[in-house]
C-alpha cells in the first residue's frame, strides 16, 4: 500500500485505517493506511500502542516508515505547552525550532558528514496551505518557534523562564523530526495543539490527564484542517524539501 502524505499523530489523535508494519534499519513500524476526502494516507501514532515516553520514541524508524510507505510530504500533531499566552486549544504553527534534548538519535548518516540546510526547517508550501485550511474553518493560525525538551518530566518554572527567550510554545516530540525529514528529502510541517500553560504561567499544577483531554477535544478540528488543507498540498511541490540532501554531504 502507499500513500501520498503520512500523518504522525501524538497523545490522543488517531486517525484509523488497514494496518500494516513497515521494516526499516531501525526497527518495524506499525502504520495504519486510510483515506480522507480520496486522499491516501499513512498513519503513524508516534508513540505506538505502549505510549513510549518522548526521549524513546524511535524517530528514525518513523520517519523512514513515512518515507517508505510512500509518502513525500509529512504532517505532524505535536502537543504543546504555550509560553506566549496562547488561549487553550490554539493551533500553531512552528517556522522555526530550538531543541534541549540530550539522548535521542539524530540523523541517519552516522558514519560521514552531511549538514543538511535548517534555513527553513518546516516545509513553507505545507505551512502556508494548512494556514489557509485553518482560516478557511474560520479559526486564527498562530506562528512561533517550538522548543523541543528531553522530558519525560514537564519542564519547571525556572526553565521556562529562560526558554520563553528562546521560542513560543514547548514540547517534546517535536525533535528530531523535523531534522531527519530533511535527511530524507521530504516535505514536513507541525500542527501544534496548545492543550496547557507552561509550568508558571498559571497558577495551578499542571496534570497530564489534562494534555491528554485537550487533545481529544481538538481531534475532529484536526481531521478537518488536514482534509481541507490535502488537495493544495498534494498539488504542487515548489518548495526545495526535495533538494535538502542534495548539497548536504561534505
Amino acid at each position: 500500500m502507499n500513500a501520498d502524505i503520512a500523518v504522525i499523530g501524538g497523545v490522543g489523535f488517531d486517525l484509523g485505517g488497514i494496518v500494516d508494519v513497515i521494516d526499516t534499519p531501525y526497527g518495524k513500524v506499525k502504520v495504519w493506511f486510510t483515506r480522507l476526502k480520496g486522499q491516501r494516507l499513512a498513519f503513524i501514532p508516534r508513540h505506538g500502542e505502549n505510549h513510549l515516553p518522548p526521549h524513546k520514541i524511535n524517530y528514525r524508524a518513523i520517519i523512514w516508515a513515512a518515507k517508505a510507505a510512500g509518502a513525500s510530504r509529512v504532517i505532524s500533531i505535536n502537543t504543546v505547552g504555550s509560553m506566549s499566552g496562547h488561549p487553550l486549544g490554539s493551533i500553531v504553527l512552528p517556522n522555526d525550532f530550538v531543541e534541549f534534548t540530550k539522548f535521542r538519535p539524530n540523523t541517519f548518516f552516522d558514519d560521514k558528514a552531511v549538514h543538511v540546510d535548517l534555513t527553513q526547517p518546516y516545509c513553507p508550501d505545507i505551512r502556508a496551505n494548512l494556514s489557509e485550511a485553518i482560516r478557511f474553518l474560520q479559526l486564527e493560525p498562530f506562528e512561533g518557534i517550538y522548543v523541543c525538551t528531553e522530558g519525560p518530566h514537564l519542564e519547571s518554572p525556572a526553565q521556562i523562564r529562560m526558554m520563553r527567550q528562546f521560542g513560543d510554545i514547548v514540547g517534546m516530540t517535536g525533535y528530531p523530526e523535523v531534522a531527519l525529514a530533511k535527511e530524507l528529502s521530504l516535505c514536513y510541517a507541525s500542527i501544534c495543539i496548545v492543550t496547557n500553560p507552561a509550568c508558571g504561567m498559571k497558577a495551578e499544577i499542571l496534570k497530564a490527564a489534562d494534555i491528554s483531554d485537550m487533545m481529544k477535544k481538538s481531534g475532529e478540528i484536526i481531521r478537518e484542517i488536514i482534509s481541507t488543507s490535502l488537495p493544495k498540498i498534494l498539488a504542487d511541490r515548489k518548495c526545495c524539501c526535495k533538494d535538502a540532501i542534495s548539497d548536504a554531504a561534505l
